[in-house]
């Protein structure tokens, strides 16, 4: 569990790499997402939040979240993904830069399914990996917003904090 300012955060990996990234991490939040990823990846996550994997992982979000970092170095486990909602997500990891944003159409041309739009918003919505690989930077192609599995204040504190939105008033 990482406190945050955006709210508590469960941090989950396997000896792949970081697999979950899990919001509003109270405890039952906690305990059913463990027993969800032990249904799914069988006794492969790694429970000490000291390991390497883990502890550099909560260093890396604590300092995206302080504004001290941009982008994320750490080993990922794509397993709870597959299909066309991994080839999205792989997309807007490595295309979609800190401080810019990408529209949901846009970004399903990019993988070569124009007209994909709500295709792309359920890979959004799918992402196991949210602030890792950046969902919080697709938005609509009319200006709005757009969802976010955190919520949408978290959403625009994301945006204000990677300077696309200008910081919420109070």
């Amino acid at each position: 569990m990482v406190g945050t300012d955006i709210g508590p955060l469960m941090l989950a990996a396997t000896r792949d790499g970081l697999v979950n990234v899990v919001f509003h991490a109270t405890d039952a939040v906690r305990d059913r997402s463990l027993d969800r990823l032990a249904a799914r990846l069988g006794g492969a996550l790694v429970e000490d939040p000291d390991s390497p994997l883990l502890a550099e992982a909560t260093h890396q979000l604590r300092a995206y979240l302080a504004g001290e970092r941009h982008d994320f170095d750490l080993p990922l486990d794509w397993s709870l993904i597959s299909g066309f909602n991994r080839q999205v997500l792989r997309e807007l990891a490595a295309g979609v830069p800190y401080g810019t944003v990408v529209g949901y159409g846009d970004l399903a041309g990019r993988v070569g399914q124009p007209g994909g739009a709500q295709a792309v918003g359920a890979a959004m919505g799918a992402n196991p990996l949210p602030l890792v690989v950046p969902c919080h930077r697709v938005v609509e192609s009319d200006g709005g917003i757009g969802g976010f599995g955190g919520g949408l204040e978290t959403k625009r504190k994301l945006l204000a904090l990677e300077g696309v939105l200008p910081e919420p008033l109070f």
